[in-house]
């Protein structure tokens, strides 16, 4: 059952932080080929860890949260202050190390903090079709990550980076601060739970396991095609514009990938679900984007990969329903913050790993294979076929 003010229009304009930092590869592109930064290593660690820690924090803040209701309203409006600090200060970075501090970590910790207040507010409003409000919600994601990288790619030619983020600080504070009337919680605070003790028995339950780690194997590539395809775009002779449009394709076929799969496991069953679009993805990176040697199968790739593999998190709910039902103490919201906590960890681990990856050098080989990002796109591929093994382990019976 769900409340008119609780629309799943509203759910997509709710703060979207990971926006922002779903469109760093139009940075990660500015960054590698500018003052001060050109030439700088770790460049892509800024990206990882405004998307990873961001995933990983929200177990600490759901914790606080759980415990201290009332903070909950007060949650996003300063998570929002933070983020905005962040990019004020990513403003006056001089090198990549102030750059990881601010528009990285700090900023991670920010959007966390502004985005935990909905694994409650979904929990309260709705029951029924509840994969379909997380599948809106991610989709808001996709969605401000469709927009913004245009808008990113005009202030960095523009005014530089500077600006840019200044611009970006503000921004924030003009269309999200105004939002924050219209979410409220179905239970005023003196009624939620205030337990501070959790229930981690889900821990020991085999879907949850395998299911989980999927998920990691997933979030160890998934992250990699929106860092360095700007830039990939460009090697084949882009225009800035043009290597933008990776971007916007991506994160664009994202929202609609993340809705139909909120709505796919309210329906069918969630492995198979996650099966098909692991295969899926796969065969967009190896024969895609592998094969691409201009800019068509390139864009292709882009709506066909962010569609697949962009819709993985819209999968938890339904995670989530099958474990309470095998552990009927654990709590939903533990439960998702410990999913994305998993995809934090392999997201943080994906910034040096690329950088790694792309420092193997070329591969005698042809199309993109030789272009100097083979390992990176083979390890993309190879990741999400493993992300399917959930199929086959239930095929034998592991859950």
């Amino acid at each position: 059952m769900t409340s008119a003010r609780t629309t799943e229009m509203e759910l997509t304009h709710y703060p979207q932080p990971e926006g922002f930092a779903s469109s760093y590869g139009i940075f990660q592109e500015y960054y590698s080929t500018h003052e001060p930064f050109a030439g700088s290593s770790n460049i892509a660690v800024v990206g990882a860890c405004a998307m990873g820690i961001m995933y990983m924090w929200i177990i600490p803040m759901f914790i606080l949260l759980k415990c201290y209701p009332r903070l909950r309203l007060w949650a996003t409006p300063v998570g929002l202050t933070i983020m905005c600090l962040s990019l004020g200060l990513g403003s006056l970075a001089t090198n990549i190390t102030h750059l990881i501090i601010s528009q990285g970590i700090m900023y991670a910790i920010g959007g966390g903090l502004a985005w935990t207040p909905i694994l409650f507010y979904i929990e309260e409003w709705w029951v029924l079709r509840r994969g379909f409000a997380y599948g809106a919600t991610m989709a808001g994601l996709g969605l401000s990550g469709a927009i913004m990288p245009i808008v990113l790619q005009w202030l960095l030619e523009s005014y530089g980076f500077r600006t840019t983020l200044r611009v970006c600080a503000l921004s924030f504070v003009a269309l999200n601060f105004p939002v924050l009337f219209f979410f409220k919680p179905r239970l005023p605070p003196s009624l939620s739970t205030q337990s501070r003790s959790f229930d981690m028995s889900f821990w020991t339950c085999s879907n949850f396991l395998v299911l989980q780690s999927c998920s990691i194997l997933q979030g160890l590539g998934y992250f990699l095609p929106a860092i360095y395809l700007p830039t990939f775009a460009r090697s084949l002779g882009a225009s800035g514009i043009e290597s933008t449009v990776t971007i916007i394709l991506l994160n664009g076929s994202a929202c609609i990938g993340s809705f139909c799969m909120g709505a796919a496991v309210d329906r069918f069953d969630v492995t198979y679900c996650i099966g098909l679009t692991a295969l899926g993805s796969t065969l967009t990176v190896f024969l895609l984007w592998g094969l691409s040697t201009s800019l068509a199968p390139l864009y292709a790739f882009c709506l066909l990969y962010g569609a697949l593999a962009g819709s993985n998190s819209s999968s938890w709910s339904a995670i989530m329903r099958d474990t309470k039902e095998k552990r009927r103490g654990a709590d939903s919201g533990m439960i998702f913050a410990c999913l994305s906590a998993g995809k934090g960890v392999a997201n943080l681990c994906s910034g040096p790993l690329s950088e790694a990856l792309l420092h193997a050098g070329a591969w005698r080989a042809g199309f993109a294979y030789g272009s100097g990002y083979g390992a990176l796109i083979t390890f993309t591929g190879a990741t999400a076929l493993l992300s399917g093994w959930g199929l086959a382990a239930k095929k034998l019976g592991l859950f």
